[in-house]
């Protein structure tokens, strides 16, 4: 079949870029920034700042605390650090100290310290702490440099503000690309179950017809060649219908019919020696719950002709109502070791609880044998303008109404 789809959506997921924003090259972008800091720098070659030393170690560790800062800033984990958290109060403290010893452009630190506070913190911390700072910037640069400084407070708060907005809408897109991601990775892991599981339950079942009719033809070959031809007629019938089902199953559009399942469940037990009963109440059924029941059919007959060697009489109750429908499938055969639990009815399980349904299967109860009961809710409107049918088979068609095959089902 080529390429799978779970391996073609692997190599497509490797060829995708990796997120933008994380570590070291996220960090790199922020650093321009530090160009702010210039004017100070100046002041302090051309010997404009009092005790260059102090002003020098303090710019020296503003911009290695700033570094340390950004780049930490982009990876979740350390940002949210405590050890990121005590750099801010940090460069805090060296902010205020280097802005009230100096003033004019060491004012600049404010800002950077604003931005580097928008890399690092969100919500309501962000918004207190940047009102705080702003307050702090306002009142240091009020009093170094008068009224002309108040424009320091504003430079802080948007370059606070606004880094943290860019941040976070850039922290959205890359959580809704890997998001996009998981669920890629998790419809193959879908799609690659639900073809397991088509898999099994066409092959599984069309395998043990084909094995129960071969061994007939086999048996009669000797005595009636003519029946014999039409064993191998049915093989052949069936082993197209095989491919038709697994075609459908690759493409995604196979569906079990419950009414269509039904039939092929008389002929492949009558197939087997084993005589099928089946009886079923109640208005028809919404298409995907008729689907969900028809895969159950198939799965129990199959495992009736395959594990029930002893079982001559399997009985099939199909019993809805406006709210729930139940199906019962019994054989007579020998009991739990006829049907040792498999993937197919561990599959069929996990089916029916998605569609908020339940599969049990077990010894039947006082008689022997394998009982398997599977329940599903149904939709109200699809029984509005439904009329109520019943009907109970063994081996051959026979009509009734609901009334009269209604008392005659109960507890058989």
């Amino acid at each position: 079949m080529g390429v799978s789809p779970g391996s073609a959506a692997e190599v497509k997921r490797s060829r995708l870029p990796r997120p933008a924003g994380i570590g070291v090259n996220s960090g790199l972008s922020l650093l321009p920034w530090l160009l702010m800091g210039m004017g100070a720098f100046s002041n302090i070659i051309q010997g404009k700042t009092p005790n260059p030393l102090v002003g020098g170690a303090g710019l020296l560790i503003f911009n290695s605390l700033y570094i340390s800062v950004v780049f930490r800033a982009f990876h979740k984990g350390a940002r949210e650090a405590a050890s990121t958290r005590w750099s801010l109060v940090a460069m805090g403290a060296v902010t205020c100290g280097l802005a009230l010893a100096y003033g004019g452009s060491w004012l600049a630190f404010f800002p950077l310290l604003g931005l580097a506070v928008g890399a690092v913190l969100r919500g309501r911390t962000l918004g207190l702490t940047v009102l705080g700072l702003c307050a702090v910037a306002g009142a240091i640069g009020v009093y170094r440099d008068g009224w002309g400084a108040v424009g320091v407070v504003y430079g802080t708060f948007l370059s606070g503000m606004v880094t943290a907005a860019i941040l976070a809408l850039s922290e959205t897109v890359r959580e809704l690309r890997d998001t996009r991601q998981e669920l890629a990775r998790t419809a193959v892991e879908r799609e690659r179950l639900r073809f397991s599981r088509d898999l099994h339950d066409l092959l599984g079942h069309t395998l043990s017809v084909i094995v129960v009719k071969s061994e007939a033809a086999r048996r009669l070959a000797p005595r009636d060649i003519d029946a014999a031809l039409a064993q191998v007629a049915d093989i052949e019938s069936v082993g197209r219908q095989a491919l038709v089902e697994i075609r459908e199953a690759v493409t995604g559009y196979r569906e079990a019919s419950l009414a269509g399942e039904l039939d092929r469940a008389r002929g492949v037990l009558t197939a087997a020696g084993i005589e099928p009963v089946v009886r079923q109440w109640g208005p028809p059924l919404p298409p995907q719950t008729a689907a969900l029941l028809g895969w159950v059919v198939r799965e129990s007959v199959t495992n009736v002709i395959r594990h029930g060697s002893s079982a001559t009489r399997c009985e099939i109750e199909v019993r809805g109502s406006a709210e729930r429908v139940r199906l019962v499938i019994t054989d007579d055969g020998g009991g739990v070791g006829s049907t040792p639990p498999g993937s197919g009815l561990t599959g069929l399980a996990e089916r029916l609880a998605v569609a908020g349904g339940t599969l049990v299967g077990g010894p039947a109860p006082g008689r022997g044998g394998f009982r398997v009961t599977a329940e599903l809710p149904v939709d109200q409107d699809a029984y509005e303008t439904a009329g109520e049918t019943g009907y109970e088979t063994a081996g051959e068609t026979v009509g009734e109404t609901a009334g009269e095959t209604a008392g005659e089902g109960e507890d058989r």
